[in-house]
């Protein structure tokens, strides 16, 4: 994947990517350990709800897109134990046909979950860190259930397929999630979702749905509250405002506070806290030991260093710089917005040179100047500067058989980057392969309260981005929240 830039300045691609995936089969909901397991299908042999086969053909396609766009299947045992219990109870206690649904667990730490109207249903392992007790897990995937009974996903796609400029969004997207989300921003989204209507029918089906299967009830309103505040914590991060979603994959739903009041007077309408089953316990214990975060094989970062282990390569932020990862890339921005760093890889054409792939035209609209040969890391390398219409340019490129790692670092107005560029290639390295088998993602572990403070426990994560607010979100406590002796609480830990 690539950042998307605009204006001259990187806009991390990954988020707008998951923000724009939802297809004409798809629609996103929300936001160690299994392979798939086969449906068990009822009597007559379909999934549920019946579909034409039209559809159950995309649906397959859809399905193998979905894995490539977000990392393939996530093996965990003792979650999907837990999630296949779940929806078999909210599947008996459905609204409309009760039917088998299969359910994938996405490797990735984006916080989301789709339906397919086949009834494939899936999550990702960045909602499933978010979930706290049984009943908010239920509510999501009571969701999901909730637009396949009620033929929502059917009734998309169906709009969808009929429209010509959402055929050629679903072939940009799907081919190329990045092209595609830096082309069809802004109108073209809104085809790929669910209305506001039903949307608000899905949390009230979902609401009704997990009290009538023994779940609290109350557990929709705690984690839309969650998703909201995750919102605000990632936003946050990125130097946006709390309330500015339009990266966010709550950007194609109604605003969280109307969804909670909704869902909590539906919830009230059922009976009073306290009813219902929550087994935080049992859904805690299945979710210790998760990977939390990116995978390795996709970059990671640790503090101020990129670490690959499929590349098996790493460098270091200049001073001053902030790094995000996503699939073989990496971005990055200076703490004061005037400084923008990308990084990722291509493939030398044959006979094609380092010198003469930078002098080529490697940025439109920015004419390079001479090319400086070095070396870097024990690679050839070249190095030249670049004048765009409102950014100066240092572009680099390091050739490690028929690949060129690239790096673009932008300085606004006339100023030269050159000095943060030399500190990343100075910093430049390949990782041997025990250091590439030893990069693993981060977990999230649970651990038990003995004398701790809110500060204390979240001084243990392996996280430096504001670890307090990250131990209140993943545990769904407010700031001044006292801890509970003895009892368990989620923390990133490496």
């Amino acid at each position: 994947m690539a950042a998307i830039w605009r204006q001259g300045f990187p806009i991390p691609a990954k988020r707008l990517a998951a923000a724009l995936l939802p297809a004409v089969l798809l629609a996103g909901c929300l936001g160690e350990q299994s392979a798939l397991l086969p449906p068990q299908r009822p009597s007559d042999g379909e999934l549920a709800p019946r579909i034409g086969s039209a559809i159950q053909r995309a649906s397959d396609s859809e399905h193998q897109r979905l894995l490539s766009a977000f990392g393939g299947e996530y093996r965990a045992p003792q979650v999907r134990a837990v999630l296949d219990d779940i929806v078999a109870r909210l599947a008996k206690a459905g609204e409309g046909q009760i039917g088998t649904y299969e359910i994938t667990i996405l490797n990735s730490p984006i916080v989301n979950a789709f339906a397919l109207p086949t009834g494939r249903l899936y999550v990702t392992r960045g909602l499933l860190a978010l979930a706290n007790d049984t009943s908010e897990i239920a509510s999501v995937m009571a969701h999901e259930i909730a637009h396949v009974t009620a033929h929502h996903a059917v009734e998309r796609a169906e709009a969808e397929a009929e429209s010509a400029v959402v055929s050629q969004v679903v072939s940009q997207v799907l081919n190329d999630p990045v092209a595609g989300a830096a082309v069809q921003a802004g109108s073209k989204l809104s085809l790929a979702r669910f209305s506001r209507q039903q949307e608000l029918a899905a949390d009230q089906i979902s609401v009704r749905n997990i009290s009538r299967a023994g779940y609290d009830p109350y557990g929709a309103g705690r984690f839309l509250a969650a998703l909201g505040r995750n919102t605000s914590f990632r936003n946050a991060a990125q130097g946006q405002s709390g309330n500015d979603k339009k990266l966010d994959i709550l950007s194609s739903h109604p605003s969280t506070p109307e969804r909670v009041a909704a869902v909590t007077s539906a919830a009230r309408q059922i009976g009073a806290p306290g009813i219902g089953e929550r087994e935080a316990s049992r859904w805690l214990s299945a979710i210790d030991g998760i990977a939390y975060g990116d995978d390795p094989s996709d970059g990671v970062v640790r503090g101020k260093r990129y670490l690959n282990s499929a590349l098996r390569i790493s460098f270091a932020a200049p001073d001053g710089f902030d790094l995000e990862s996503a699939r073989d890339m990496v971005i990055g921005v200076s703490s004061n917005n005037a400084q923008a760093l990308r990084f990722d890889s291509v493939t030398l054409k044959p006979g094609q040179t380092l010198e003469s792939y930078v002098a080529s035209g490697w940025i439109d609209g920015v004419t390079t100047g001479p090319v400086e040969t070095l070396e870097v890391g024990g690679q050839p390398a070249v190095l030249a500067s670049g004048k765009g219409t409102d950014w100066t340019f240092r572009l680099a490129a390091i050739q490690a058989g028929s690949r060129v790692y690239r790096f673009i670092l932008a300085a606004r107005g006339a100023a030269d980057p050159e000095r943060p560029m030399r500190a990343v290639l100075d910093s430049f390295r390949t990782l041997t392969a025990a250091e590439a088998q030893a990069t693993r993602p981060l977990q999230l572990r649970l651990v038990a309260a003995d004398g701790d403070n809110l500060a204390s426990l979240a001084g243990r994560m392996a996280v430096q981005d504001r670890p307090v607010e990250l131990f209140l979100l993943l545990n769904g406590l407010e700031r001044g929240s006292k801890l509970t002796p003895g009892q368990r609480y989620k923390i990133v830990t490496e």
